[in-house]
């Protein structure tokens, strides 16, 4: 377990995943968000995000945590570990609301510096819609893996407990 994607719906856990594993593993840790924002919320363009992530794959040791659909064929490629936070949308829409209050009018760690946490009603849209809109194509990528990445889906908090006291 040396190259580790982390993936699901905003609100999920993703980054506090990832920064436990990190602690853990000793490995580096990459946050997509904070690679795609600029300041001001302002998106990088499509080629060097892939290109900032390609330099990222290339190493020997990585964690990355994040969607970003347009990148993810490449991530799974690379990666030998999925780590799939499979949560119901009520908990991820507690997820975001939480870290909206505990971030407020600041930029989370995870987040490029400039973008203080906000919760629009699009985001919120995308959170709702995202078992709908995302999981078929999160779960085609998924199968079309291979059998040589370990994939963990994990459907809860305590699953994800549990991986990181058990499997780790």
């Amino acid at each position: 377990m040396n190259k580790i994607i982390i993936i699901g719906s905003p609100g999920a856990g993703k980054s506090t995943l990832a920064r436990k594993l990190s602690e853990k593993l000793n490995i580096p840790i990459h946050h997509l968000d904070n690679l795609y924002w600029q300041a001001g919320w302002q998106a990088v363009d499509e080629r060097t995000f892939q290109q900032c992530q390609e330099k990222i794959l290339s190493a020997e040791r990585w964690i990355v945590d994040g969607n970003y659909s347009t990148t993810l064929n490449m991530r799974l490629a690379a990666c030998d570990t999925v780590i799939f936070l499979d949560y119901p949308t009520w908990r991820c829409l507690a997820g975001v609301t939480k870290r909206r209050l505990k971030y407020r009018k600041k930029t989370r760690p995870d987040m490029a510096e400039g973008c203080p946490e906000k919760l629009d009603w699009a985001f919120f849209l995308f959170v709702l819609r995202f078992r709908r809109d995302k999981l078929p194509k999160t779960e085609a990528a998924l199968k079309k893996c291979g059998t040589d990445k370990k994939i963990y889906r994990l459907k809860s908090p305590k699953q994800m407990k549990q991986l990181l006291t058990n499997v780790l």
